[in-house]
Order: C-alpha cells, then structure tokens, then sequence
C-alpha cells in the first residue's frame, strides 16, 4: 500500500502529467447581498469527466444555503463541459436565480489567476468599489498557511497538511484586525491540501443594506496527474 502511495505521489511529481485547475466563474449576489454564489469546473484529472460545481453561500453565516453546492460530474470519458455547466445551472435556479446574480454581480477588486507568479499568493489590498480618489478605507485581506497532522488517507501523498488562517487588516489604529477564518482540521471535501493562494476580492454595495465581499482563495491538492486546484469562498460585511 505504502509503495502505491509512493508511486501516486511520484506520478503527481512529474512534468510530463498534469493537475486539474478548475475554472472559476464569480456568479454574483442575491439582490440584498445575503448570498453570493460563485462556479467551478473543468476536466476532472485522471477520469477525463466534465464537471461543474456551484457554491450558494450566506454572507452572514458563512454557511452553505440548504441544499447546497450542487456538484454535477458526467460520468463517460470526453464528456462536454457545457453539458455539466448547464446542469449545475438548471439545478442552482431555485436557489437564486442566474439574472439576479448577474444584476447583482457586484465588481472583481482584485484577481490574481493561479498561474500569476508575480503576485503576492498570501495577501491583497483593493479600493473595495470603482471610485476615484477612493471614498473607502483599503480592504486588505492576508492568509496563513497552517501546518496541520495529516488524516491517515493523506498520508505520504503530499510534502505538508496544511489549513488556513485569513485575516482583515485593520488601517485604523482603533480598530482590531479581524479574524475571517481558522482552520482546526481540513474538511474531507477540500481532499489531501498542501497549499492556498487568494485569487480574487468580490465587492457589493447592495441598495438599502450593508456592503458585503468575498474573499476567493485557490486550494491546492493532491491529484491523480498532478496538483489539483479547487476553489472556497469566505464572505464578510464591509
């Protein structure tokens, strides 16, 4: 068994394979700025199926809507991805519909793909909407990578076991900096993570309620042919 596991991590290791990078599509809020909502998918590694997941997350809470993420998977070889888009699509209408997240989308502050190297991968500051000079303190967000034991399934797969810390740092001698997120363990559906990255900052000032964001973060795995990477959102109220 161990000499399998071995064999997988060095598979893993190998330039000549590839992981599987899911596409991240930010979808946007409910109109009161309660939900936001985001979509992966691509290719799934090793398999070769199509899949889409959807993400409906309450911004207060920080937990998933009830009945949600919906995660759509074809499960025949060169399988199309617009089809298991359109699934996750069809099944996320009876949460929030899609015209109201576009109407609702809110703006991207900041972004940063996973194939930026040049980009600080633990930290970003924005202006948190488009006006000029700013009328709004920055919205700096930071991340720490937390060592964690690994669960017994993970072992031997990856260099570290790692979870998250992300921070709001404070411009305002008077005021704290805020803890968003702490891992104590990592949650089996992200699988066997040896990395993050923040991707990207949503923005939305909603009309008659509080401005809300959330903060993207690319998680990095372990994959058949390579590291995979998945995407987790975490929201806060500006």
């Amino acid at each position: 068994m161990r000499s399998m596991i071995a064999a997988l991590a060095l598979l893993a290791a190998d330039p000549a394979v590839a992981g599987d990078a899911a596409q991240l599509e930010i979808l946007g809020f409910s109109a009161d700025g309660s939900i936001f909502a985001f979509e992966e998918y691509g290719i799934q590694d090793g398999s070769g199926f199509a899949y889409a997941n959807r993400y409906y997350i309450e911004t207060a809470t920080d937990s998933f809507v009830a009945g949600t993420p919906i995660r759509v998977r074809i499960d025949e070889e060169m399988s199309a991805i617009d089809d298991a888009r359109d699934e996750a699509r069809e099944q996320g209408q009876a949460i929030v519909d899609d015209a109201v997240l576009r109407a609702n989308r809110g703006i991207t502050a900041g972004f940063n793909a996973i194939s930026e190297h040049s980009a600080d991968p633990l930290r970003m500051e924005v202006n948190p909407r488009l006006v000029f000079p700013p009328i709004d303190a920055p919205l700096e967000i930071r991340l720490e990578e937390i060592g964690l034991m690994p669960p017994e399934l993970c072992e031997g797969l990856t260099q570290r076991h790692v979870g998250f810390r992300l921070l709001r740092i404070s411009h305002d001698p008077d005021i704290a900096t805020e803890l968003l997120h702490e891992d104590e363990r990592v949650p089996e559906s992200r699988g066997c993570t040896d990395g993050y990255r923040i991707g990207a900052i949503q923005t939305f000032f909603p009309d008659g309620a509080d401005p809300v964001y959330a903060v993207m973060i690319a998680v990095r795995r372990f994959g058949f042919e390579g590291p995979d990477h998945r995407w987790i959102a975490v929201p806060g109220k500006l």
